[in-house]
């Protein structure tokens, strides 16, 4: 029998990218079996996805906007419909196990998959499990988890400490002369690199224009990916400040180059980045994101702040403290030193490999 394995959600780059990990480790350890991943159309699964050689299906589901909103007529037409059609590609496709990684997609198909008698497994990477996943739970056969202590959202014996897998290309060996070059940067230059997430953060994008002429004549430099939306705004800002140490893209492809140059990192505190800065010991400062369910990034922000692994920076504070804290940090290297190593102790380096057992396991 070949084994036949649906993996849903997305949205974000913190959902697919682990994701397409998971999907990664499935091959390696099962080259005959059959993927096909379900996400939201319109969202970015539907380009990453395939882009990664793998087959995707696109649901009308949308996410329902906490603030009041005409989108929010549409919610239920649009859920009612993906689970519609969830319940159409589970009959269709026929899976052995049904992974759930987060985002809109990911709750319809795993209720169609439950429902049919199909294995689940939810992967929930947050140290705060939103409402769906709560729900999602009572049914799945195993929750792969990347914190300790979710047996107080989770039945205990259902949990499996995977930590969060990341993209794959990050642990490649980096020659640093051409990651440099890759950027333009100067190699004795320290450099902070900004990410506001796949799809940009507008507090930490405003954050970084109002102070960035601080950094005007120093020997600091930037990488700074402000997502899409805000780049051609910001590239005029940036302009007129003739700031050549500055260099500012909607997106950066070649993140392992980008992670091996940085001394310190600026970003938002989600799941994905989380594991990416654990696994490489990067010493950051983040900005949890205040537009999540149940605030759970500032939940993963302080885990690590606790554990004197990273610096926070309120979001309503990043408009003046932002830039001028990770400067800070960049002069300090006693403290990033003592970053880096408390850091570490998060990294879970085999994450898609032990959630691919799991999934083997239940196909036996």
């Amino acid at each position: 029998m070949v084994p036949r394995i649906i993996i849903s959600g997305g949205g974000t780059g913190g959902h697919i990218f682990p994701a397409i990990s998971i999907a990664d480790a499935l091959k390696r350890e099962m080259p005959d079996c059959e993927l096909l991943f379900v996400g939201a159309k319109g969202r970015m699964e539907m380009e990453r996805v395939p882009a990664a050689g793998y087959e995707i299906v696109g649901l009308p589901v949308a996410g329902f906007q906490r603030r009041i909103t005409w989108k929010n007529v549409t919610f239920f037409f649009k859920l009612a419909a993906s689970m519609f059609q969830a319940r159409k590609v589970v009959r269709h496709f026929k899976p052995n196990v049904v992974v759930g990684v987060g985002g809109y997609a990911s709750g319809p198909v795993l209720r169609a998959a439950a429902a049919a008698g199909i294995p689940t497994v939810i992967q929930e990477q947050n140290s705060f499990p939103g409402v769906t996943n709560k729900i999602l739970a009572k049914k799945a056969a195993a929750i792969c988890v990347a914190y300790h202590g979710m047996e107080r959202f989770f039945p205990a014996q259902k949990i499996i400490l995977t930590g969060n897998p990341v993209r794959s290309n990050l642990l490649d060996t980096v020659n640093r002369t051409e990651a440099y070059a890759h950027f333009n940067l100067n190699p004795d230059y320290k450099t902070i690199l900004v990410v506001g997430g796949s799809l940009g953060a507008g507090s930490i994008n405003r954050g970084m224009i109002e102070c960035i002429g601080m950094l005007k004549d120093e020997p600091i430099q930037v990488i700074w990916q402000t997502g899409k939306f805000y780049f051609y705004k910001l590239q005029a800002e940036l302009a007129v400040m003739y700031l050549s140490n500055v260099h500012a893209m909607p997106f950066i492809q070649r993140m392992d180059l980008a992670y091996a140059v940085a001394d310190v990192v600026v970003s938002r505190a989600g799941a994905g980045t989380i594991s990416e800065l654990a696994l490489l010991g990067k010493a950051s400062v983040l900005v949890p994101s205040p537009n999540v369910s149940e605030d759970h990034q500032t939940k993963n922000a302080m885990a690590l702040v606790d554990a004197g692994a990273a610096v926070l920076v309120k979001d309503a504070d990043a408009f003046e403290k932002l830039l001028p804290a990770a400067v800070e940090l960049l002069g300090d290297s006693h403290r990033i030193e003592m970053l880096q190593q408390n850091i570490k102790q998060f990294a879970r380096p085999n994450a898609d490999a032990d959630i691919a057992h799991e999934v083997m396991r239940l196909l036996k």
